[in-house]
């Protein structure tokens, strides 16, 4: 365990979207809660969220706004977040604080310096458009910038979670992390194997990608490759499950347009709840430049979906390659193609990787043991 002193009072957490602190760290706030902590969390608007907070107030939590603006940057709103949440830590006084995502880590970390909270961790879900991309222009101006906030914050955490190795090498090579600041890699999220249980495959091929539609998610290169194989195999599907994010990288309306009216891709917009999109599909595909770990491949792992990704920081370390999928070069328009071809000249293929996809999900991925570990090294358990 890294902690020295036992968290045994009031802890927030800052997240910078309402909805995931059900759906991305739900399980972890009520282990928390479970644990006898006064849980309290906060994200912008998050009040405004009756849904949220109803299940959020329904576990023991309190719930708070916070200004702090997801994307964008502009000095006086990231100003106005951080005094914003200085305000609040100085009202709540809590013990400790975890944040993830880039600004409620940056600004989150700094203000609970400031405000004398003794145990102030990091959470890092994912690198993003500040780390993925070739640095020119205004991306890396963006770099540069988040690279330094990122510095002056983990300098004053206690702890940083890492989701994958890579991750952490990166943030230590560049000097982002100090030598001081311990950190642990945990293995993603995890996922909930009894929410997302095996289901049957369908009889015909069916290929999913499930993301927020950015380039760097690499859904330009599904689009490309979907349209390579139907004009071979018209019988096979392609299903795009997202939405086009506020994002400097995102994809152009056009170009979505495009792969609809071409018929080489279905696309079916956002979807709460992705358990039936992933049911109805034989093979789950992402082909991201980069991730933390992706959640929505463990989602497919843990519902018995073989995997085609990234030979990229955190998708890597969800194949096993050749035993639950295939791993590709980023932007490999070709390698994908050919690891999608595999699965349609072996109809067995699907249901072979499929088992050993939800085994390592069992094994690896379990929520329950991922939140184990991190309540452990924040000094809860």
């Amino acid at each position: 365990m890294i902690s020295h002193k036992k968290i045994t009072r009031r802890i927030l957490i800052l997240a910078g979207f309402d909805s995931s602190l059900i759906k991305f760290r739900g399980p972890l706030i009520k282990a928390l809660c479970d644990a006898g902590l006064e849980v309290h969390a906060a994200a912008p608007e998050l009040t405004s969220n009756s849904s949220v907070v109803h299940t959020l107030t329904a576990w023991g939590v309190t719930c708070h706004d916070i200004t702090l603006q997801r994307a964008g940057l502009s000095p006086a709103d990231d100003l106005r977040g951080f005094v914003g949440l200085y305000c609040l830590m100085r009202k709540i006084r809590p013990h400790a604080v975890l944040g993830y995502t880039i600004k409620p880590v940056i600004y989150g970390i700094l203000a609970a310096g400031l405000a004398g909270v003794p145990h102030r961790f990091a959470l890092i879900t994912g690198l993003g458009y500040a780390f993925t991309g070739e640095a020119s222009g205004k991306r890396k101006l963006i770099q540069k910038i988040a690279r330094g906030l990122y510095t002056l914050a983990l300098g004053k955490a206690q702890l940083v979670f890492f989701q994958n190795p890579d991750d952490e090498l990166l943030f230590r090579s560049l000097g982002i992390l100090a030598e001081r600041v311990p950190s642990y890699v945990v293995s993603g999220s995890g996922i909930s194997l009894d929410q997302f249980e095996v289901t049957r495959l369908p009889t015909n091929p069916e290929f999913l990608l499930i993301a927020r539609l950015l380039g760097d998610k690499g859904v330009r290169e599904f689009a490309a490759a979907a349209k390579r194989v139907k004009a071979v195999y018209p019988h096979v599907g392609f299903k795009l499950v997202g939405w086009i994010d506020e994002n400097p990288d995102a994809i152009h309306t056009h170009e979505l347009e495009s792969w609809v009216a071409s018929g080489s891709v279905q696309f079916l917009g956002k979807q709460e709840d992705v358990r039936p999109a992933i049911a109805n599909c034989s093979v789950y595909v992402l082909p991201s430049y980069r991730e933390g770990t992706p959640r929505t491949v463990l989602e497919a792992m843990a519902m018995g979906r073989p995997i085609i990704t990234t030979d990229a920081p955190g998708c890597r370390e969800t194949v096993v390659e050749g035993e639950n999928g295939f791993l590709v070069p980023v932007k490999s328009v070709d390698a994908l193609v050919i690891a999608m071809e595999r699965f349609i000249l072996d109809p067995e293929l699907a249901g072979k990787m499929g088992v050993r996809s939800r085994e390592i999900a069992v094994e690896k991925y379990d929520v329950h043991k991922v939140n184990a570990v991190m309540l452990k090294e924040m000094g809860v358990a």
